[in-house]
């Protein structure tokens, strides 16, 4: 599950999930969504990002950064996402395909993920979450 929170300027997004790497990997789909719709994205091409940090929660806004780094540079866009953590080093999946101008349509443009209201934490069900605000 993934979902889209109230922010002053710009966009939260959170992932959840039964795993932390669930929640990575639903929190890029909500990222995803906020700039196209991710159910139009076909998995032609696969995409690996491999990511360190100091701690979960610097990790969560690593990956979604890196993930905006290849949807710009490659001009793609990803639909699906598979993640793998090691104590502070991700890897991840993302599969996805070349922009097409006529059958994607872009929402809004998004520069980065910030550390405003990042988080990476376990609810009282087990069900794990990570989220953040990006900047539109």
């Amino acid at each position: 599950m993934w979902e889209h929170f109230q922010h002053i300027a710009d966009v939260g997004v959170r992932g959840v999930g039964a795993t932390v790497e669930e929640a990575f990997a639903e929190g890029a789909r909500a990222l995803a969504a906020v700039i196209y719709d991710v159910d139009a994205v076909r998995s032609e091409t696969c995409v690996e990002v491999v990511c360190t940090a100091d701690d979960l929660d610097l990790l969560f806004a690593d990956w979604l950064n890196a993930l905006i780094y290849e949807m710009e540079v490659r001009k793609m866009l990803f639909g699906r996402f598979a993640v793998s953590i090691d104590g502070t080093r991700l890897c991840g999946r993302a599969w996805g395909e070349a922009f097409d101008s006529q059958r994607h349509a872009i929402s809004v443009g998004v520069k980065a993920a910030t550390y405003m209201e990042l988080k990476v934490f376990q609810l009282d069900d087990r069900q794990w979450v990570a989220q953040c605000v990006v900047d539109v």
